[in-house]
């Protein structure tokens, strides 16, 4: 499929805004140590340079993962990831935000590997009281294994907003209004983990993890979450007269896509997403989900 390329002055135009965006993240960054906790994976996970670096790994015997030390209800969450590189088949990145319990809420990014000259696939998907079946998935414009690369996810009481470096992917947009429930009343730690899917993640099963390439290595660095934090039932946005006060912190609280936002969200959802669940009438015989066919 020929691919639909944006005009070298508008691509100009966003990677200086994504270079802007980077920045100020790197200004922003605080200390991993200060943030994050590693929580599994006996070793394999490692907090490196000061505590500015981390990294997670897998091999045949266990992958890893972190978490964040508070939890969140709504904010703005950037993290720059630099993927496995190579063969990566079989391997799952994933970084997402979640609850706990069977009606848990969930925002998910998981990239899952492929032979080594493959893209990957970067999977999307929206929980909201347990349910899930709201996948998206895209390729990326990149080479995500390369260099470090900036996936944000927006939340706030009106949309979900997925964003690689600056490009606005997916937004998922609250239609509580149409009966579909949104993620708003329960409080997200973040997650990240290296693990082994081969029974699904690269086509299908079909290619398995090669463990002579092991151990597979993902990296993260400025992991900054511009959110509010939960703690003992209290939300700190609660303390400020609003959430949104000023032009700069928290002014996600009340973000839309402009119309240029838009236009990327076609752009990047034209030509580099593979599947999308509001356009697969055969899984949904009986009708496509709500969202799908809200204006």
């Amino acid at each position: 499929m020929m691919m639909a390329f944006p005009s070298g002055a508008a691509m100009r135009t966003v990677l200086v805004s994504s270079l802007l965006a980077i920045l100020f993240t790197v200004s922003a960054a605080g200390n991993i140590y200060q943030d994050f906790d590693l929580t599994w994976g006996n070793g394999r996970g490692k907090i490196l340079n000061n505590g500015q670096l981390l990294t997670l790994s897998l091999d045949k015997a266990s992958g890893s993962g972190f978490q964040s030390k508070h939890e969140y209800l709504f904010g703005k969450i950037d993290m720059q990831i630099k993927l496995v590189p190579g063969n990566s088949a079989g391997t799952v990145t994933a970084y997402y935000l979640s609850s706990q319990g069977p009606t848990h809420d969930e925002i998910d990014f998981e990239f899952l590997g492929n032979l080594s000259g493959d893209p990957y696939t970067l999977h999307t998907n929206v929980f909201s009281q347990g349910k899930g079946n709201r996948e998206q998935q895209f390729k990326l414009w990149f080479d995500p294994t390369k260099d470090f690369h900036t996936y944000s996810i927006l939340w706030n009481p009106q949309h979900i907003l997925f964003s690689v470096d600056g490009i606005p992917i997916r937004d998922f947009r609250n239609n509580e209004a149409r009966g579909v429930p949104f993620p708003k009343n329960q409080p997200m730690r973040i997650y990240s983990s290296l693990w082994n899917a081969d029974d699904w993640a690269t086509r299908g099963g079909l290619v398995k993890t090669d463990w002579s390439k092991a151990p597979f290595v993902a990296s993260y660095r400025n992991l900054i979450a511009d959110a509010c934090v939960w703690s003992k039932g209290t939300s700190s946005c609660a303390l400020q007269r609003s959430p949104a006060s000023g032009s700069g912190s928290r002014a996600w609280w009340n973000h839309e896509l402009d119309a240029t936002s838009r236009k990327w969200l076609r752009w990047a959802q034209k030509n580099y997403m593979i599947y999308n669940y509001c356009a697969d009438v055969r899984r949904f015989p009986q009708g496509l989900p709500t969202e799908c066919r809200a204006a």
